[in-house]
């Protein structure tokens, strides 16, 4: 059975299209695919704390997971963490809080299914410059510098608290009269009166006017015997 040049020319018409076809459609599944081109990631600063934010531009929303490490010498010095992220046409990120230093390196892997896993090429390289704050570093001016001088010890002749000094407890001499001060037994007698040796200076004082009685009276006696020895 012979076949005719009509169908053989509708023959390769619809081999050509299907061909087409799956080219066009493969090189739209390749573009909708997951890929490690499609990852980024930078080192930065957000209100003076350091983060590393990567961000994925996959268009498929591709679910993946993003692993950040710490390198030392090529290898493996610490995970800093794993985060899942889904990408979009827009680019959607993942934030990794991270106190890096400067000039560190920090190697990112990506997981997507069977799609990609793969590091983000190059390896990331922080700033060479630390976040800092004000906070954290203020001005040297508003630092205030310490005292070095000793504190200073209290008088040896300063009086203690609510105690009155010398000066204000002895009462100011006199300084109007210059008279001596009387003795002990005369302010004694002025307080009291008498003393103890007061009968004797009565006494005293008796017996000298019975004796100035006595003489004062034999005096006139015999002055009244002379008269009479010249009147005779």
């Amino acid at each position: 059975m012979s076949i005719s040049s009509r169908t053989a020319r509708t023959v390769r018409i619809l081999g050509v299209a299907s061909a087409s076809a799956a080219l066009a459609l493969g090189v739209a599944g390749n573009a909708l695919a997951c890929n490690i081109s499609e990852f980024s990631a930078v080192a930065k600063c957000d209100g003076g704390k350091g983060v590393i934010v990567v961000t994925d531009v996959d268009a498929s929303g591709t679910p993946a997971n993003v692993s950040v490490f710490l390198e030392n010498n090529s290898a493996d010095a610490r995970k800093v963490g794993v985060q899942e992220v889904k990408g979009s046409a827009l680019g959607t990120t993942v934030t990794f809080a991270e106190d890096w230093q400067p000039n560190a390196t920090y190697r990112i892997r990506v997981k997507a299914g069977h799609q990609v896993d793969a590091d983000i090429q190059p390896n990331l390289t922080t700033p060479s410059r630390a976040c800092t704050t004000s906070e954290t570093t203020p001005p040297a001016s508003d630092t205030p510098k310490p005292s070095n001088s000793p504190a200073p010890t209290p008088s040896s002749s300063a009086s203690p608290s609510g105690t009155p000094s010398q000066a204000e407890s002895t009462a100011p001499a006199t300084t109007g009269d210059n008279s001596p001060s009387p003795a002990a037994g005369s302010s004694n007698l002025a307080e009291t009166g008498a003393s103890s040796s007061t009968p004797l200076i009565a006494g005293i004082a008796g017996g000298l006017v019975v004796i100035g009685g006595g003489a004062v009276f034999f005096g006139m006696r015999r002055r009244g015997s002379s008269k009479a020895n010249r009147a005779n």
